[in-house]
């Protein structure tokens, strides 16, 4: 049986901030859904509801970034522009509904029955209500776009087409009640729809703007902002713009071009990029102020206080047991569901088939990841338990890691930053062999450092006959070869990690051939990374009490203390004890019960957060029991600031 060595209590991203001159940057893919508390919204495409003059908002440009990691435009087929996309989006949850809004400025309004010759959003709703794995988006469209309509495409005044999720793909076709309570929208237009001319002359016709109005019931896809914490939505949109004339004799005639602007999503179900965080909680409402800043799901720790390590393969600096952490291991909901913000939803596991069907995982891999960064170098250190470690040259054998960043200087086809995939896996010998980017970032841009060291009894092949204990890797990774100032800039990182493990379905040559498992991001074209803050105030402090004495817990405090989103618990062991943390409100209340399972002994440390929380003090009691019986044996109290 494999003891976890720290866990990391990452229960989702705090919603407040304070300015410093240090403070992070503010987040590009965020945005708050006020509440309405209670007010009706109608459904008219007008937004004369006072609620909407009081919503949050962002406006989406041709030309201009919305929001770093993933937002982005084109022009399709290299046309020239007539008329460039440009719309503002509003949001408001009401009950367990989310209301979206859009204005978009048009002069040439309407659509065809071509998928690229029509006006409209095309927008995609991360699906939470699978818990046990990652799930594609839903994906919904309201266009003039009318597939499978060819006779009634250029209607004047024609509503737009609603299809996708909960909606029929024919148009024409009539919605259920329960597909309209699930999804239904409306619009307005200042102009002539699918005319460009005035009905009986040659006077043209110029639109100027068409709104929809769009209501999502978010319980078909596991939301609930009711609930006192609220909840986050993933939502991408993608505004379409098909500028051309609909003149009746040159309808069929591209004159202008079909260009699109997109905020995180230039697709629907198949979109492998980020989703905007549509935060809603019932005290946010449209009467209650300043909405709250959003911080980043992850702050990275500031190891300036320290040595350097050396990047040898062995983290057994001290800088190392301090630096925060997280676990990554095979098919643990649980686990997910602690890592901060949307993590749950976007981490996951997989594994290919054998004779079109999933083998039993019979012994997967399972490892502690830390980071901290000193000056412009990030340090991502990786403790994987593994007890039968091998080499086979192929993708889905491998024994090792993949840390994924987005290079912050450099955009691809759509926009995006680019992805970098640094693997380094176990070779034949037990050598570290490093794949993808890695290579080119260590040996030609002198970019980053990595090392691997197989841990006391590990002999790579040897599997069944010679049980493993895992290996330690080690990486350096320079981040002014990613785009980085040396200064760093804004401090926002965009990264996730893979642990593959090759070996985990038995000895037999048919059957192994592995699993991957990772925290954030396993596509290296970019899927949902993680918003992380390399924070220079977050320090990895230096003045640590010794370990535990003999039939003793130590507790070595929290930092930062005070906190607005994370807090680092620190305590040390004296003998190999089952640990459980306790979090309780000035009232006594229990706000949090979390078992952190057996630990050896040893300073640990558990990271703790939790959004739903007001601003204040709050008591934390570890308690360490016999690991036979889990009988108390010990248990000490401390206390955390939280502020808004």
């Amino acid at each position: 049986m494999r003891v976890r060595l720290t866990v990391a209590l990452l229960l989702g991203a705090a919603l407040a901030c304070v300015a410093s001159a240090q403070a992070q940057t503010k987040r590009l893919d965020a945005i708050w859904a006020r509440s309405t508390n209670g007010a009706a919204i109608t459904l008219d495409g007008v937004l004369s509801e006072p609620m909407w003059a009081q919503a949050e908002s962002t406006t989406i440009r041709f030309g201009y970034d919305s929001g770093i990691p993933g937002s982005g435009w084109t022009s399709e087929g290299g046309r020239i522009l007539k008329d460039s996309t440009r719309a503002v989006l509003k949001f408001l949850v009401s009950g367990n509904y989310l209301y979206v809004a859009a204005v978009c400025r048009d002069s040439s309004i309407g659509g065809d029955v071509t998928f690229t010759r029509a006006d409209g959003l095309l927008m995609q709703i991360k699906d939470h209500s699978v818990v046990d794995r990652p799930a594609p988006p839903r994906e919904y469209m309201y266009s003039w776009w009318f597939p499978n309509d060819s006779l009634h495409a250029h209607d004047v005044n024609r509503d737009p087409c609603i299809w996708g999720y909960w909606t029929p793909f024919n148009c024409d076709s009539a919605r259920t009640a329960e597909q309209i309570d699930a999804w239904d929208a409306a619009w307005s237009a200042d102009g002539v729809v699918s005319q460009d001319t005035i009905p009986g002359t040659t006077t043209p016709q110029a639109d100027k703007s068409y709104t929809y109005e769009m209501k999502f019931g978010l319980w078909q896809m596991g939301y609930d902002v009711t609930r006192p914490e609220g909840d986050i939505i993933e939502y991408g949109v993608s505004v379409r713009d098909a500028d051309w004339y609909w003149d009746i004799y040159t309808r069929y005639i591209v004159r202008g071009g079909f260009n699109r602007a997109w905020w995180q999503s230039p697709w629907g179900n198949a979109s492998w990029y980020n989703e905007v965080r549509v935060l809603a909680r019932p005290d946010v409402t449209v009467a209650s102020g300043p909405a709250p800043g959003v911080e980043p799901e992850v702050r990275i720790a500031n190891g300036a206080a320290w040595p350097a390590p050396t990047v040898d393969g062995h983290l057994n600096e001290p800088v190392w047991s301090l630096a925060p952490s997280f676990d990554i291991r095979w098919n643990d909901t649980a686990l997910r569901a602690t890592y901060p913000s949307v993590g749950a939803w976007i981490s996951g596991q997989w594994q290919p088939e054998v004779n079109a069907s999933l083998a039993d995982v019979i012994n997967p891999a399972d490892a502690t990841v830390r980071t901290f960064f000193r000056d412009s170098v990030l340090y991502v250190g990786f403790d994987v338990r593994d007890e039968w470690v091998q080499y086979v040259p192929l993708y889905t054998r491998y024994d090792g890691i993949a840390v994924n960043i987005n290079d912050r200087g450099v955009r691809y086809r759509d926009m995006n930053l680019e992805a970098r995939w640094l693997t380094y896996i176990v070779g034949a010998t037990g050598q570290g062999v490093a794949l993808d980017y890695l290579p080119y970032l260590r040996d030609t841009l002198l970019g980053a450092q990595v090392a691997l060291t197989l841990k006391g009894g590990t002999v790579p092949d040897t599997i069944g006959f010679e049980p493993d204990s895992g290996y330690t890797i080690e990486m350096a990774i320079h981040l002014t070869k990613l785009g980085y100032p040396a200064d760093l800039g804004d401090r926002a990182l965009f990264f996730g990690v893979n642990l593959m493990d090759g070996d985990s379905f038995g000895a037999s040559s048919d059957l192994s051939y592995g699993t991957h498992q990772w925290w954030f991001w396993h596509d290296q074209r970019g899927c949902c990374p993680t918003w992380a803050h390399l924070d220079p105030t977050l320090q990895i402090p230096t003045d640590v009490p010794d370990a535990a004495g003999p039939d003793r817990l130590a507790l070595l405090g929290n930092f930062p203390n005070p906190f607005r989103s994370l807090t680092t618990i620190r305590y040390a062991l004296a003998a190999a004890s089952d640990v459980s943390l306790e979090v309780f409100d000035t009232q006594g209340r229990l706000v949090v019960r979390r078992g952190l399972g057996v630990q050896p002994p040893g300073t640990h440390q558990a990271t703790f957060s939790n959004p739903g929380l007001r601003a204040g003090i709050y008591l934390y009691r570890l308690r360490a029991g016999d690991v036979l019986s889990g009988a108390a044996r010990a248990s000490l109290t401390g206390k955390m600031l939280l502020v808004k």
